[in-house]
């Protein structure tokens, strides 16, 4: 049982690293921000339910800067 959780676990995460491939997350020479790589990071994790209409977005306007 265990090997078929973890095949579906990483047939999940294929599709969607296939889905931020198709939305360009890995081909963009753009700034590194946390949208970017929440957009990213989400779209893999979320990435069959792209598949069927959802389209997951994270919000980090807020978000506070790093120290310097």
């Amino acid at each position: 049982m265990r090997g078929l959780v973890g095949a579906l676990l990483i047939a999940w995460l294929l599709i969607g690293g296939i889905a931020a491939a198709q939305r360009g997350y890995f081909g963009d020479k753009r700034d590194v921000s946390c949208k970017n790589v929440g957009d990213t990071v989400l779209t893999i994790v979320a990435g069959p339910l792209n598949y069927v209409g959802a389209n997951p977005k994270i919000d980090c306007k807020d978000a506070p800067e790093p120290s310097r």
